[in-house]
């Protein structure tokens, strides 16, 4: 009955728009309240202390730095000069453009780690570049928001550091190495689709006009950008550094570049920096934290025993089960964002990977695939919010052209389903 009020709680608190962290920190302590109604001060002073626990685990020291990082690179050009280059090396012509934005957006995904932070810095470059060349702002958006998505699974990745904190079998760099060979095949599978419909729509005419910038000014311009991937991902395989201080590198590194190397970032604009950044950490961690209430009361009313019981006697078997789980995270996730998604599920799901054996690394990736979908799935979308905003574009005109970038990234998400190697290899061959 608990159990029950629990989730109807959070329910009808999500559903009059109470934000979902605070739905969740209010279900889970209406529900420890109830489960002690004989001594209900101790349910209550259980609640400060989980959400104290939630929050002091070393791993999530590096969200904040990582949001920092995505902030300093927003404003230090990095982004204008790899799409220079990028540019340079492909050229110009009809899609180039759309191919360009996906293939930078990757390799943001190597220094920042989130999602809305590159359709962000993507997407104030590339978005009034496609217009110039005659590409529609509703194209526009939904190529840099796909593009964008590839960012939590390229490591270094905030998802995986909270799946990691969230799942202890699961190691940070193990899972960094799982998500580069799926997130490098995401990247590619949305490029197709992109060059496709914009040399099917003849989109883009005006692009093979447009100066084409020379190769090796443009190299020199990136070279502090590229090589920022290469520092962060090489320190950590090298041991230099483990994933939390590589982060603070990473800010340190992006001042140094910002202030130094290409001053676009001046003594002035360091509050705002650090402003935006503060401000998008304490969400995410406040998030994280009333979670950590939500699903100490899922443990403590034996919630979750039952329920995976119930679904590995289904009789749906393996890849049954497997699909259903995958049906439900693509229906939850055009209403919820990442972080939320996996605070909610990854508790509950977790019990039933165990069942059936599942390693808890390509399990993290399959999740995390998901939540990439639906960081460009209408009508949440925070990344095509993003997007759309910069392009000045309602959601709803970009939806004609998301629906192909969403299938190419749900046939990567089969492939990973159906080869677990894809996401194993290199894990193993690291010797994580």
């Amino acid at each position: 009955m608990i159990a029950a009020i629990l989730f109807i709680v959070f329910i009808v608190l999500m559903l009059i728009g109470v934000p979902v962290g605070v739905a969740l920190g209010l279900g889970g302590t209406v529900a420890i309240v109830l489960s002690n109604l004989d001594t209900p001060w101790y349910g209550l002073l259980t609640v400060p202390q989980n959400f104290y626990a939630g929050l002091a685990k070393y791993p999530l020291l590096a969200i904040p730095m990582f949001v920092l990082v995505g902030s300093i690179f927003d404003r230090s050009g990095v982004a204008k000069r790899l799409v220079d280059f990028a540019i340079a090396i492909v050229g110009r012509g009809p899609g180039m453009l759309p191919l360009v934005s996906i293939a930078v957006a990757m390799f943001l995904g190597g220094i920042s780690g989130s999602g809305p932070a590159c359709a962000a810095a993507v997407g104030a470059v590339m978005i009034a570049a496609m217009s110039r060349a005659g590409y529609p702002g509703s194209f526009s958006a939904a190529v840099v928001a796909a593009g964008a998505a590839t960012d939590i699974l390229i490591p270094p990745s905030v998802a995986f550091i909270i799946y990691s904190v969230l799942v202890p079998g699961a190691s940070v760099p193990a899972l960094f190495a799982a998500g580069m060979v799926p997130g490098i095949l995401a990247g590619i599978a949305l490029i197709v689709p992109a060059v496709w419909l914009a040399r099917k729509h003849k989109m883009g005419a005006l692009e093979a006009h447009l100066p084409r910038p020379p190769f090796w000014a443009s190299l020199r311009e990136a070279s502090w950008g590229l090589a920022a991937p290469v520092l962060i991902l090489g320190g950590m395989r090298m041991g230099w550094f483990t994933p939390t201080e590589a982060a603070v590198v990473a800010v340190f590194y992006g001042l140094f570049v910002g202030m130094c190397i290409h001053r676009t970032i001046k003594l002035r604009d360091l509050y705002t920096i650090l402003r935006e950044a503060a401000e998008l950490s304490a969400v995410i961690m406040l998030v994280v934290t009333l979670a950590g209430i939500f699903a100490w009361a899922l443990s403590t009313l034996s919630v979750i025993d039952p329920i995976t019981h119930a679904i590995v006697n289904s009789g749906l078997g393996e890849w049954g089960v497997l699909a259903l789980l995958i049906l439900l995270l693509m229906t939850v996730g055009m209403f919820l964002d990442g972080i939320s998604i996996f605070l909610i599920f990854v508790p509950l799901l977790m019990p039933i990977a165990n069942a059936y054996g599942w390693d808890p690394v390509w399990f993290g990736v399959i999740l995390t695939l998901k939540v990439a979908l639906g960081q460009f799935t209408p009508p949440l979308a925070v990344n095509l919010m993003v997007s759309c905003r910069i392009a000045r574009v309602p959601m709803e005109s970009t939806v004609r052209w998301v629906v192909w970038l969403l299938g190419a990234m749900f046939l990567v998400l089969v492939a990973v389903l159906v080869f677990p190697q894809l996401a194993l290899w290199l894990p193993h061959k690291l010797g994580y």
